[in-house]
Parts: structure tokens; sequence; C-alpha cells
């Protein structure tokens, strides 16, 4: 148990995002609220994942691109997310 919580203590995550068993965990909690309908757990997950594309796309973890674009480019992207997590969650009726 000391050694998962040193790991997730030390990571980074982005390291996380690209590592198998984050991913594989993330697939198989999405395929279970799916088949279970469970709308919460599916929107965290919609919103973690998003947001983790938005960053990637944005260039925030390597600083390749200008402050300027960045900010607007994950402005955008985590209004765009928060917009749809918002008409699933509180809009759309099952």
């Amino acid at each position: 148990m000391n050694e998962i919580l040193d790991y997730l203590t030390n990571a980074k995550i982005m390291e996380l995002a690209n590592d198998g068993r984050v991913l594989f965990g993330a697939g198989v909690l999405l395929i279970l609220s799916l088949i279970f309908r469970w709308k919460y757990l599916l929107a965290l997950l919609f919103g973690l994942g998003g947001t983790m594309i938005v960053i990637r796309y944005a260039n925030l973890g390597e600083g390749e691109a200008a402050i300027d674009q960045n900010l607007v480019t994950f402005g955008l992207g985590a209004a765009l997310v928060a917009a749809i997590l918002i008409y699933f969650l509180f809009i759309s009726s099952d």
C-alpha cells in the first residue's frame, strides 16, 4: 500500500494520463458507468478526460505555445467541457 501511495504522490498528472494501468482503470469505470447508467460517474470521467485533452491540446504541459494562445485555447476548451457537463447533468432529461 505504501508503494502505491508513494507512486501517486510522486507522479505528475500528465504522466498518470499516459500510464496504461490508469487508462485501463478509467476504461473499466467508463464501461461500468455505461452499463449501469451511473450518470454522475460518467460525467466525472467525461469532465476529467475532457480537461486532460484540453490541457494536452493547449500545450500547457510543454510550454511550447505563447501564453496568450495557451490561455485562449484552455479557456475556450474548458468552457466547452463545462457547457457539455451542464447540459448533460441539468438540462437533458433521462
